[in-house]
């Protein structure tokens, strides 16, 4: 680790809303920032103002709020005097900057227009050139400050032509730096062409705007996707040409498919049903909705439990982490090169042990969004914290809390026979199997009425009945369910039993056994 103070950044590009990737780039670099005492910064790089979207930055704030993943400084937090923190905003600093590079002899001036480009590109093609590019051969019979007499490229910048700045990319050396994920990397300059530092619009481009930030805001962790790392021996090339300290690099592996072959895209998640993004955004492009993490019901905490794990592996067997033991236990060093696939059956298990582990007051508070403080005092405090016990049980997201916890407060709707029956039928009830059903629940909830009703006393009983019965669980229980809850699927049926009471668990019985009757 460097001795220099830890500061990272998170510099999103608002030409879209933050997804997955994004989100674990950011926590990488919070997490990082957080381990060591340093400072983790919010910048944002809308140098490509062609696809910028009006709404992304507000996004991206917002998400980091909720994921607790925020700041201590950038856009929307603290200026510690390294602002402004948005690229655009920083016109004047790049071209002091690009200028300086020319001084050096390390950049150029360019003058050639779009037209004289593509024919460049078209020549180079003609002549079996695989890759045509702007470079060290190419820009020898081009427009450019390299090409014209100085008083010439004097006389076109007074008289206001347009023109771009280029990095100079001297061949035939060898570029050589060291990324923490990957090792020691190697690149050939004869292989890299000239960028272009500064556009014709005199904003600046992301290679020379991120440089400069990063050494004006003394980043010292660059921590990026693995999509940054051909542009890494470039951003190499310009610190040496600077003659400034390089932060360390860090290029992330990819997020991959749930099937491993290939990246993860927003397409994936369309056909696949499933999240990327934190919120819910109608996306103008496909008009239609594209669902998001919390509206799906997912946790801050269990997306950033299990986002960590996505190319990050602590070296043990531990998979449930608070956010303050993944700061302590987070490494560079254990970043892994390989590509992470996403595995969404994942993420709903991290949020069901999240969820599990919320105190009976948290899940409370939902229940008082859900059904309304009036409704909760049917219940003493002992029964209220055993409904948040069983609720907790069979939520896998947020609104599976309602939803487990609405059997308790409703009565179940029996109208809709139809539809009753359609779940015994689609889960092997005929007729018959119905009736042997409601025979053995009718004579188990006739043999209990005068005993205690507690779980070991209930559950052992109902366990031997249906054992001297020759019956199973799987026999009973889908209807037993139907009729305490209205539905096959439902909490624990003794545990409801206990906290619904005798008088109100034989009354749905009832209920439900005329309609069953009469429908039959």
């Amino acid at each position: 680790m460097s001795e220099r103070r830890v500061r990272t950044r998170f510099a999103p590009s608002p030409t879209g809303y933050l997804h997955l990737g994004g989100i674990r780039t950011a926590l990488y670099n919070y997490l990082l920032a957080k381990k060591f005492n340093g400072d983790f910064i919010l910048r944002i790089e809308d140098t490509d103002q062609t696809r910028f979207v009006p709404e992304a930055q507000e996004y991206i704030l917002r998400a980091l709020k909720w994921l607790n993943i925020e700041p201590n400084e950038g856009v929307g937090f603290t200026d510690n005097g390294f602002g402004p923190y948005i690229q655009s905003q920083r016109k004047d600093i790049y071209r002091e900057y690009a200028e300086l590079l020319v001084e050096k002899g390390a950049a150029y001036y360019a003058f050639d227009t779009d037209e004289e480009l593509e024919n460049m590109h078209k020549r180079l093609s003609a002549a079996n050139v695989s890759n045509p590019q702007y470079n060290f051969v190419s820009r020898d019979f081009m427009k450019n400050s390299l090409t014209l007499p100085k008083e010439e490229v004097e006389e076109r910048i007074k008289s206001g032509e347009k023109y771009v700045i280029r990095f100079k990319i001297f061949p035939n050396k060898t570029v050589r730096f060291y990324d923490i994920v990957r090792g020691w990397i190697k690149v050939d300059t004869s292989t890299l062409d000239d960028k272009v530092l500064l556009k014709s619009d005199g904003m600046a481009t992301y290679h020379l705007a991120s440089i400069v930030d990063d050494h004006l805001m003394q980043i010292s962790h660059i921590i990026r996707g693995e999509e940054w790392l051909p542009s890494a021996p470039l951003h190499v090339l310009m610190y040496e040409a600077f003659k400034w300290e390089r932060p360390e690099f860090i290029h992330l592996p990819l997020l991959l498919k749930p099937d491993g072959k290939g990246k993860l895209s927003k397409r994936d998640a369309d056909e696949g049903g499933f999240p990327i993004f934190p919120f819910s955004y109608y996306d103008n492009k496909i008009n239609k909705d594209v669902i998001g993490f919390k509206e799906k019901g997912f946790l801050p905490e269990a997306i950033i439990n299990a986002v960590a794990l996505l190319g990050w592996n602590p070296g043990n067997n531990k998979e449930l982490f608070t956010v303050e033991e993944l700061i302590d236990s987070f490494s560079l060093e254990k970043l892994q090169k390989s590509g992470a696939r996403f595995n969404y059956k994942k993420f709903e298990w991290f949020n069901h042990q999240f969820i599990m582990k919320k105190s009976n007051e948290d899940i409370l508070d939902i229940l008082k969004e859900n059904v309304g403080i009036d409704n909760l005092k049917k219940y003493n405090s002992t029964q209220l914290s055993e409904i948040c016990e069983i609720t907790k049980e069979r939520a896998f997201f947020k609104q599976d809390i309602y939803e487990n916890i609405k059997y308790f407060f409703y009565s179940p709707n029996f109208s809709k026979i139809t539809e009753n029956q359609k779940q015994l039928m689609d889960n092997g009830f005929d007729e018959n199997k119905i009736n042997v059903a409601m025979y053995f629940i009718s004579n188990f909830l006739e043999d209990i009425n005068t005993k205690p009703w507690d779980f070991k006393s209930l559950h052992d009983i109902l366990k031997l009945k249906l054992e001297k019965n020759n019956l199973t669980f799987k026999e009973i229980m889908p209807v037993f369910r139907l009729a305490i809850f209205g539905e096959i699927n439902g909490p624990d049926v003794i545990k409801s039993m206990i906290i619904l009471g005798k008088n109100e668990t034989n009354k749905r019985f009832i209920k439900f056994k005329e309609t069953i009757l009469y429908f039959f």
